[in-house]
């Protein structure tokens, strides 16, 4: 199964959400690979933390491999690297990957990604694939490379309008490039139940049909704890409510869609 964190909007929490879903799908047993495709790097860092600094070779080296012909190519796997969580990997992000944007996109090494993660296809159970907040070349690469899409929201306006755009974009890389891509849901997140209008909103998506997951994120300054000590929540506080969010959130996408 690979799922795409997805959302044009910063700071909605693609990298905390793909972080601790892949946490707790390696926690259960599940061969997992974090794909990380925004230059910041943040899911590099969450899973990684000092390790970052000692990285040998990222997916800015395999995007550059890809425009570079060499007789002896690095294997996909040797972009892969272990977590210090049991059954974790991921495919680090570098700084640099911003540079080769223009180059990848005159070249159209549009479908290089998704190449790649069928070859890894055999290595892991699930793959969650972490997206910079554009809709660019890496962007598109993760939604033809993956099965299914997950929609971070933050509960505001602007959200909600720039909501319509993303499906529509979704919906037209769908039907040009990847026939099998499905919207999971929208992961409402940083959800304050005692605040009148993030429950409009919601409630007002929810009336249109769109498919709003259950259970809501909660906000939480242990998410900033987590993030400092570079520990997904169920490492970190596996009874904390965010976590037991977090696990019930992955488990509801476990039964709907298998993986």
């Amino acid at each position: 199964m690979r799922r795409v964190v997805f959302n044009q909007k910063g700071g909605v929490g693609k990298s905390t959400i793909t972080c601790n879903l892949a946490a707790i799908s390696a926690q259960q047993g599940k061969r997992t690979l974090v794909v990380d495709l925004d230059p910041q790097g943040n899911s590099t860092q969450y899973l990684l933390g000092a390790g970052t600094d000692a990285l040998e070779v990222t997916l800015a080296d395999f995007f550059d491999q890809t425009l570079n012909f060499k007789l002896n190519p690095r294997d996909t796997s040797e972009f892969v690297v272990a977590t210090p969580f049991e059954g974790l990997h991921v495919m680090p992000s570098h700084p640099l990957l911003e540079e080769l944007v223009s180059k990848l996109e005159s070249r159209y090494k549009i479908y290089k990604l998704r190449d790649a993660l069928e070859e890894l296809g055999e290595d892991f159970d699930c793959i969650y694939i972490d997206t910079p907040p554009a809709l660019n070349f890496f962007t598109r690469s993760a939604l033809i490379a993956a099965d299914s899409c997950l929609i971070p929201f933050d509960c505001d306006e602007f959200s909600r309008k720039a909501l319509y755009s993303l499906l529509e974009n979704v919906q037209e890389i769908k039907s040009d490039h990847n026939r099998k891509l499905a919207v999971e849901g929208i992961v409402v997140n940083q959800f304050q139940p005692r605040a009148t209008l993030p429950q409009k909103v919601v409630q007002e998506l929810i009336d249109e049909g769109l498919p709003v997951l259950q259970p809501y994120l909660s906000a939480s300054v242990k998410i900033k704890e987590s993030h400092e000590q570079a520990k997904p929540m169920i490492h970190l506080d596996p009874k904390h409510k965010l976590s037991q969010e977090f696990v019930a959130l992955h488990d509801t996408l476990a039964r709907t869609y298998g993986a």
